[in-house]
């Protein structure tokens, strides 16, 4: 079966909350049409940015229901549905084909720590029990397991699965899993700071945090690649280091939770144990934000 390829720039969605901690729709929703108008290509739902270690199930499923309804066809939409819990990832991942999601992100199990084998099986067995694309997502930094380019052959050879969020940063990966695998096989960089070079090494786009606030020109770099500008898409970029570095002075989302509430989108709530970020980190993510032109 054929599945359409996910290019350009998709935002890795935070998840609004109000103070007490629960989730606030309507910023949400603002949100999410706000990204679209602004040029993101796809929309990624409760992934790590999304805090979906501390959602609920049903607040997860209702995350994923209110993306894919504001988005209406506009975009495509790609939920988590990642969990160290085989069942529990298969579970998220038919509700989320279920619920009209154009295809599912999901995190090598993290903390239990598979062998190569056991990642294999836990995408395979998520891969058979759904008919919507599986992404494979790679960051060792947070799984502390890799999954391995022989591995990812393996796994592409499966029809759902049709590519990889590569969080490693590591930018011999995407060369790599080129040249491992025989299918088109579509790359897409985790990592902000890497979005023009792994474009170079052959991927695809970018799943992007700083694309929460800074969508349009997020979106502007992976145009001009597209359109053939390299020295447009380095020259954005170049713009945009400040604000992929302060987005990342903390652990994720905290700091672009802080920047969304800078620029009006929504409160800088997250949940615990991620706290709001410090008094150095606030005036880092500040300046960046008036360095990058969002805020005054």
């Amino acid at each position: 079966m054929s599945h359409t390829f996910f290019s350009g720039s998709i935002t890795a969605l935070i998840t609004p909350m109000n103070q007490d901690g629960s989730l606030d729709f309507p910023s949400f929703e603002k949100l999410v049409d706000w990204q679209i108008r602004e040029g993101t290509s796809a929309l990624c739902a409760v992934g790590t940015t999304g805090e979906s270690p501390t959602l609920s199930h049903e607040e997860h499923h209702a995350v994923v229901e209110r993306t894919i309804k504001v988005a209406n066809g506009r975009v495509p939409v790609i939920a988590g549905a990642g969990s160290n819990s085989t069942s529990e990832a298969t579970d998220l991942a038919r509700y989320a084909e279920k619920a009209g999601a154009s295809a599912v992100l999901v995190v090598a199990p993290y903390y239990n720590k598979p062998t190569q084998e056991g990642l294999y099986q836990h995408y395979m067995a998520i891969a058979d029990a759904i008919s919507i694309p599986v992404i494979l997502y790679n960051i060792p930094g947070r799984s502390v397991v890799d999954i391995s380019v022989e591995t990812m052959a393996r796994l592409a050879q499966h029809g759902n699965i049709i590519g990889v969020k590569d969080a490693t940063a590591n930018l011999l990966r995407p060369l790599q899993v080129r040249a491992a695998i025989e299918k088109p096989f579509n790359q897409l960089s985790g990592e902000d700071g890497t979005a023009v070079s792994f474009l170079a090494a052959g991927g695809s786009g970018c799943i992007s945090v700083t694309s929460n606030v800074a969508p349009a020109l997020c979106a502007a770099v992976q145009t001009a690649w597209q359109e053939g500008r390299p020295q447009d898409a380095i020259a954005i970029q170049d713009k945009l280091l400040p604000l992929h570095d302060a987005l990342f002075c903390e652990s994720n989302p905290a700091p672009v939770k802080y920047a969304a509430s800078l620029l009006g989108l929504a409160g800088e709530t997250c949940r615990l144990p991620l706290t709001p970020i410090g008094e150095l980190s606030r005036q880092k993510v500040r300046n960046a934000l008036v360095a990058t032109g969002l805020l005054n």
